[in-house]
């Protein structure tokens, strides 16, 4: 039994020290290939939190009625395009046109009183109290006039802005009543971002920080500019809303998923030039300098940034990598630095 363990023993050390030889001769036999090598570096960076958001307009009006009426005239649709000014919808209001009236005659008679109660005065027909009841009941006519004019305005709706019409509730012959919605507009030419910031990032976030948004469906990467911070958080979801203004882009909707890179806390990561982390199928390889030969390592990455990619397993600081010239590196293979 001991003789066969012996024998057993003698023929695997021959077979280890064939198998050395072998991977000598082999490596020996490569050629030395020239590369540039960099030094794995440890630096302080901070990390990017994604929250979710929505686009909306920065200008946007619910156009409602203020008075009762019949409605006349909506020249405008969905998908309208109009302009600051331009009519929305018209309402008959002759009731109202009817109050002026009454108010006009009320007021021009006022008006023919208080200046024969002057004349009469400087005759001494008159007392200076007669004079001042009429000048206020002039005032009162005046102020009546100014009200019911005020009121026949509102029977016509204009653009409070340039913009476009996003929803329609009314038709011509519909009643309109005070309050009711009628149209609803927004100014598709300045839109931003609003998304929910959790209480733990919200204070790294301040009103002109210029931020990273993604919106998907439009295939962009674009910047914004912080507008605007909640001062309190919601105290069921533990966030706060933030919104972003964004510059005008013609694949931009209202409504659109949006996605908020925030800075979130900092740490101290290892990190690599670009290029010299080598794919291969699901793994991930380095190849290290030592003894002037290159080394295979499995590594793990992170984040990319400033044309570094971060190393979250497998190297340690200081060691010297190869950047450049390693895609057909063999493990062992002989190597100079240019």
């Amino acid at each position: 039994m001991k003789i066969r363990t012996h024998l057993m023993f003698v023929l695997m050390m021959i077979l280890v020290s064939g198998v050395g030889a072998q991977a000598q001769e082999t490596s020996t036999a490569l050629p030395v290939a020239a590369v540039q090598t960099s030094t794995v570096i440890e630096q302080t960076v901070s990390t990017l939190v994604e929250v979710v958001g929505t686009l909306q307009a920065v200008e946007r009006a619910a156009i409602a009625a203020k008075v009762t009426g019949v409605v006349t005239e909506v020249p405008v649709g969905l998908g309208s395009r109009i302009n600051k000014g331009g009519l929305l919808v018209k309402i008959s209001a002759r009731e109202i046109a009817a109050q002026l009236n009454q108010a006009q005659a009320r007021f021009n008679q006022a008006g023919r009183n208080l200046s024969r109660e002057r004349r009469l005065l400087e005759k001494n027909a008159t007392t200076a109290e007669t004079v001042k009841s009429m000048q206020d009941q002039y005032a009162v006519a005046k102020a009546a006039v100014q009200g019911a004019r005020t009121m026949l305005s509102y029977a016509t709706i204009t653009a409070p802005f340039s913009g476009v019409i996003i929803e329609k509730n009314v038709h011509a012959g519909d009643l309109a009543t005070p309050g009711m919605v009628l149209l609803r507009m927004e100014n598709d030419q300045k839109l931003q971002a609003v998304c929910a910031v959790p209480e733990s990032l919200v204070l790294q976030v301040q009103p002109g920080q210029t931020l990273t948004v993604i919106i998907p469906a439009a295939g962009l990467t674009i910047n914004g500019k912080v507008a605007e911070v909640a001062p309190a958080a919601d105290p069921v979801s533990r966030t706060a809303q933030v919104t972003i203004d964004l510059s005008y882009n013609e694949q931009l909707r209202t409504g659109q998923f949006s996605r908020v890179k925030l800075p979130g806390q900092a740490k101290t990561s290892l990190f690599v030039p670009d290029g010299t982390v080598l794919p291969q199928g699901q793994m991930e390889r380095v190849f290290v300098a030592a003894d002037n030969k290159a080394h295979l390592r499995l590594v793990r990455t992170g984040m990319h940034q400033d044309g570094l990619t971060e190393i979250v397993a497998g190297l340690n600081p200081g060691e010297t990598v190869i950047s450049k010239n390693n895609e057909h590196l063999v493990d062992g293979q002989p190597i100079k630095t240019e």
